[in-house]
């Protein structure tokens, strides 16, 4: 527990609660509604185009499975089959990491990366209109360093 004796609990105050509880239903229902709004606009389902993206951001469009796992927020064995789902669309190709013959890459081919493109509409549609025109008055900045804030600290907990 992080809590030291010294320091009291403090329940959270109305205004925290609601914030609490809000942030869980978002976490809940916005990937759900982003890759209902993609499939049903035939474009790639929210999980795959997440892939196809971080890999199109990566040198020479490759990058290990298990970093590739970490920055879609999915274990290994989830992103491995999304990338078996992928390369079947050949989409994706998996080659073996030339440092470590244990560890694989993920490449995006020209093929995927054709595919990303087409389905980043139907991505950045459902994002504005189910997101990002709710912050429309904020600081976006702001909001945005604050999330980081949370995210880091989390990452670094995690791997203490």
């Amino acid at each position: 527990m992080s809590n030291s004796a010294a320091e009291p609990l403090q329940p959270l105050n109305p205004d925290e609660e609601a914030l609490v509880r809000a942030l869980g239903q978002v976490m809940h229902v916005l990937p759900r509604a982003i890759d209902a709004d993609m499939v049903g606009d035939r474009q790639l389902p929210l999980t795959e185009y997440t892939a196809l993206m971080n890999l199109s951001e990566a040198p020479d469009r490759r990058m290990r499975m298990n970093e590739l796992a970490s920055a879609c927020y999915l274990s290994l064995s989830g992103m491995t089959r999304t990338i078996i789902r992928l390369e079947t669309q050949g989409l994706v190709k998996r080659e073996r990491c030339a440092e470590d013959a244990r560890g694989w890459n993920a490449v995006l081919t020209d093929a995927g990366f054709a595919r990303l493109e087409e389905s980043w509409p139907s991505h950045l549609d459902s994002v504005r209109r189910r997101f990002l025109q709710h912050f429309e008055s904020f600081d976006l900045a702001q909001l945005t360093r604050a999330f980081q804030r949370v995210g880091t600290a989390e990452r670094t907990e995690a791997t203490d």
